[in-house]
């Protein structure tokens, strides 16, 4: 057996938050587990939830994959808002990341880092560190990374003249309305103009998955005629296993699923971070409702102030959900719907016969757990590239997407509403969006089989690392 001295050396950087990690810890482990690399995994501890915590200490973790713990930053009285303060963090964080990476043994060869920490090429790069970034999101998210620079140049930085439909070359047309302000903002074009500098790109999906948007930034002049490097879709990279903390309440969930018919429950979750307004929630447990369907829902209490509140807090942690659902909703329900406040073993779930829906915050890693266990969804985007993504689900045919109202100045899905998506997907109205997610979760399975596409592009990479 080869010793880890004589392995080839890579380190994987994740900013904070699970939408983040997960996908980089997955890549971690396959390279350990199926190229025989040895893996530093640098972890931003620095407001990062317990639930990355507690992921990232799990002890099965392969042995050849090290976790390393970068200090702790105070940024206590910067920014609230998620995105600019994960920058912020990564900042002040990676100011320690010339001495970690001069003292990593063996040397590392390849450094891979997700998008909010593209600036630790400068220190690879000074040290001879070949860099790769690894897209934590979509094709589509990055071929327009890469067409924003010519959006920007083209209305001189005043985003407010971009046309209602945005045209990325060759892929298909985007609206507006769901880029901003979620998408376009200061950032992305940071992350744009550092396309250029890195070995390669990585991103979390597959051929059949994104062929019309693949083929354009291999095959379109515009691509062509950029300065940017390889793309490897490497995907559907996403959680085999999960950390089970709370083994109470995870048995109890999974045994009631085991007493539930095949294809009658509508799981629902807003991913690590997403919370609902008290009116929204309100409307959307009483629609579960009146659907009279079965469903399971990790409902966290509701915030009035942002729809990213529990980014930073994911945990495993348990409120009392009758102190904020409607009066009476919990025993009206009791039997036909489970409702826990912290946490659900979201692989476990979605992988379960009984599971046939998925109401979703359209976070690119619980998509493609969606799609890779064949569940439809019902796209409740909330912030990020969430409704770029939605658009993208219904568009495949695998989604359908819920309207909101007006609602004193807010935008609020009705308890109607809400009842009329989850009787379409669990019905016979439904049968042609099972039949389609059935068939991406084929093209996926087979994408990450020996000889698939996903495989074949990661097999390449690691080739290049070991002979670099």
């Amino acid at each position: 057996m080869e010793s880890t001295q004589n392995k080839p050396h890579v380190a994987v950087l994740a900013s904070p938050g699970m939408g983040h990690v997960t996908p980089l810890l997955e890549l971690a482990k396959r390279l350990v587990v199926d190229h025989g690399f040895h893996v530093t995994f640098l972890s931003i501890t620095t407001d990062a939830p317990p639930a990355q915590l507690q992921l990232l200490s799990n002890p099965s973790l392969p042995s050849d994959l090290h976790v390393v713990s970068l200090p702790s930053v105070d940024v206590s009285q910067q920014a609230n808002d998620v995105s600019v303060r994960i920058v912020l963090v990564v900042q002040e964080t990676l100011k320690s990341l010339p001495f970690v990476l001069k003292n990593l043994q063996p040397r590392i060869k390849s450094l891979v880092f997700d998008p909010f920490c593209t600036i630790a090429h400068d220190v690879a790069a000074d040290l001879s560190i070949h860099t790769y970034l690894f897209l934590t999101s979509s094709a589509s998210f990055l071929a327009l990374t890469m067409y924003f620079p010519t959006i920007n140049a083209e209305v001189n930085g005043d985003h407010s003249k971009i046309a209602e439909e945005v045209l990325v070359p060759g892929c298909k047309p985007l609206l507006l309305d769901d880029l901003i302000p979620g998408v376009l903002m200061p950032q992305l074009l940071l992350m744009s103009n550092r396309l250029p500098i890195v070995n390669g790109v990585l991103v979390n999906t597959w051929e059949e998955l994104e062929p019309v948007t693949l083929h354009s930034i291999r095959e379109s002049p515009f691509f062509l005629g950029l300065p940017a490097p390889p793309v490897y879709p490497i995907g559907p990279l996403t959680k085999e296993g999960e950390l089970v903390t709370s083994a109470l309440e995870s048995s109890k969930l999974m045994t009631w699923l085991d007493q539930q018919p095949a294809g009658s429950v509508v799981y629902v979750s807003f991913g690590s971070g997403g919370t609902l307004s008290g009116k929204q929630m309100s409307e959307l447990a009483l629609g579960l409702e009146l659907s009279q369907k079965r469903f399971v829902w990790v409902a966290r209490p509701p915030s009035e102030a942002s729809v990213s509140g529990n980014f930073f807090k994911a945990s495993f942690d348990a409120d009392d959900p009758a102190s904020y659902l409607p009066k009476g909703f919990l025993d009206r329900t009791r039997g036909r719907g489970l409702v826990t406040s912290s946490w659900a073993p979201q692989v476990a779930v979605l992988s379960h016969q009984s599971v046939a829906g998925f109401v979703t915050h359209c976070g690119w890693n619980s998509v493609l757990e969606s799609i890779l266990h064949g569940v439809v969804m019902i796209a409740w985007p909330l912030y990020a590239e969430q409704r770029m993504n939605a658009r993208f689900l219904v568009d495949a045919g695998v989604a359908v997407w819920p309207e909101a109202e007006e609602d004193d100045g807010k935008r609020v899905v009705g308890r109607c509403e809400v009842e009329r998506v989850v009787r379409t997907i669990l019905d016979e109205e439904g049968e042609g969006l099972r039949r389609r997610v059935r068939e991406l979760q084929g093209t996926a399975v087979k994408a990450l089989k020996v000889g698939g596409p996903s495989n074949g592009s990661l097999d390449r990479l690691a080739k290049e690392w070991r002979e670099s």
